[in-house]
């Protein structure tokens, strides 16, 4: 359904965007440092993966999934 590729390219420019190098997002998310190299490769993320990026980016989870182009997040 959602081409993991361009997920994981979303999550890596939204942090560089942000000024978070994709290391310390994994680091800060406990995920493992080719979490997203195997999620391009076609890997799918679990739920509790895309939120805890998506909370530290302070970003929707349906903006990293492509489902809407507004990133912020309804609170």
């Amino acid at each position: 359904m959602y081409n993991m590729s361009d997920v994981a390219m979303t999550i890596k420019m939204v942090a560089r965007s942000k000024g978070i190098s994709v290391t310390e997002l994994l680091v800060r998310c406990e995920l493992g440092k080719n979490y997203l190299v195997n999620m391009a490769g076609g890997t799918s993320p679990s739920l509790e993966a895309i939120a805890k990026i998506a909370d530290v980016l302070d970003v929707s989870i349906d903006y990293l999934l492509g489902r809407t182009n507004i990133p912020e997040v309804n609170k």
